[in-house]
């Protein structure tokens, strides 16, 4: 009998110091960004949120000025156009892109990303149209097939179909 008592009190001490840091890696995700040549261009950190996400973006090695960024359907970024993410992350069909759109239904959307003249950027958003797990009926980024965040070359207007005109990828980064 003491052995048993000792073996369900060691099983015990290691649940409960696992189940904290189960729970945090739950709540959070990140992104490592590489560029189309592969090198890399930052990273990426999501929260989750009572609401929503958040998402706080550390970004190097891009052209300055205004970028589009989603989140896209699919956790891969094979290079070199990372079209392997696929389209924005949805949650019906078609999908209507557009921040400034009344009929938007595009879960993937994200404000604008500004770089700055030294090629950096730094920014924390904020999005209700997603969660990490699917919570409160929102699409999830880690899902069977995951999520990427994508980085384009132009703004995005926040209203033509399908990406707002933002362009070509040109970073991308699976988030986990």
């Amino acid at each position: 009998m003491p052995v048993s008592r000792l073996k369900l009190s060691a099983a015990l001490a290691i649940g409960l110091a696992v189940l904290p840091a189960m729970a945090h890696a739950a709540d959070t995700a990140t992104a490592h960004l590489v560029g189309t040549d592969g090198t890399d261009r930052g990273t990426a950190n999501i929260a989750e949120a009572p609401k929503g996400v958040i998402l706080r973006i550390m970004a190097k090695g891009l052209t300055p000025g205004w970028h589009g960024i989603h989140f896209h359907e699919k956790g891969d970024c094979g290079p070199p156009k990372f079209t392997s993410a696929g389209a924005h992350v949805h949650a019906t069909t078609p999908v209507v892109h557009g921040l400034l759109n009344p009929n938007a239904n595009d879960a993937g959307d994200l404000p604008n990303l500004f770089v700055n003249q030294d090629g950096t950027a730094t920014v924390e958003l904020y999005s209700t149209l997603v969660s990490l797990n699917g919570k409160d009926g929102r699409p999830a980024l880690l899902d069977a097939d995951g999520a990427a965040l994508v980085i384009h070359a132009n703004p995005d207007d926040y209203r033509t179909q399908p990406i707002g005109g933002a362009g070509d990828r040109v970073v991308c980064g699976v988030i986990r």
